[in-house]
């Protein structure tokens, strides 16, 4: 148990004078400029050593939100002895028991993942791979799940609903388009896709050619 002291350290400025007002006006016009806390513990995750409260966290986990299998494993990890052969046994017994079961599955994960982010985020097909990746699932169930979901899907229709959504509109100047241009990259559209987009919105060829050196 942390038995030491929390020692915060703050400066303020009074944002007119004192000296004329009461105290709650005082500290009602306090203007902070620093507050920075020292000392606090983070609480680590309770160990355990049994296969049935590690298995119950398990299903819990997946209870909150789905996962992929290398999410679920990282949690495991913080709750097991993961450098022990033990730890690791323990892990590999839940695991192996949830995909039994049918709780943990990364062609499911995927699947579902990727239709939520095509239809509720408004994500290009790269955004989700690159994202499924991050997540730890195969290349290959990842290649499977995102060509099903966005097997009869209009890449600029997509990335214009994206934009919709974003509310981003026809720019005005060379920074907006560079602005637009980064925002659909990061979703995940191609600069084909993205340079049809700003063709028909008739920005000059010289902000065109600009980006399409960025690309390089």
């Amino acid at each position: 148990m942390y038995t030491g002291q929390l020692t915060p350290e703050f400066h303020f400025v009074p944002a007119g004078d004192w000296h004329s007002a009461d105290e709650s006006a005082f500290f009602s016009n306090l203007q902070w400029s620093e507050l920075r806390f020292r000392g606090m513990p983070f609480p680590r995750p309770r160990k355990t050593d049994s296969e049935d409260e590690l298995y119950q966290y398990a299903v819990g986990a997946l209870a909150r939100r789905m996962r992929s299998v290398a999410e679920l494993k990282r949690l495991l990890r913080q709750r097991v002895e993961a450098e022990t052969e033990y730890g690791q046994t323990l892990m590999e017994l839940v695991i192996r028991k949830l995909k039994d079961q049918g709780y943990l599955n990364d062609a499911k994960y995927a699947a579902a993942y990727s239709s939520f982010r095509r239809d509720n985020e408004k994500f290009g097909r790269m955004r989700v791979i690159t994202d499924l990746k991050i997540k730890g699932v195969h290349g290959e169930v990842i290649d499977k799940a995102v060509s099903s979901v966005y097997e009869d899907v209009n890449e600029e229709k997509q990335a214009r609903e994206y934009l919709r959504r974003k509310r981003l509109q026809k720019p005005k100047d060379r920074k907006q388009a560079a602005r637009i241009f980064r925002q659909l990259s990061r979703a995940g559209f191609t600069s084909k896709i993205i340079f049809a987009i700003l063709k028909r919105w008739e920005v000059d060829d010289e902000t065109l050619s600009a980006l399409e050196e960025e690309t390089i």
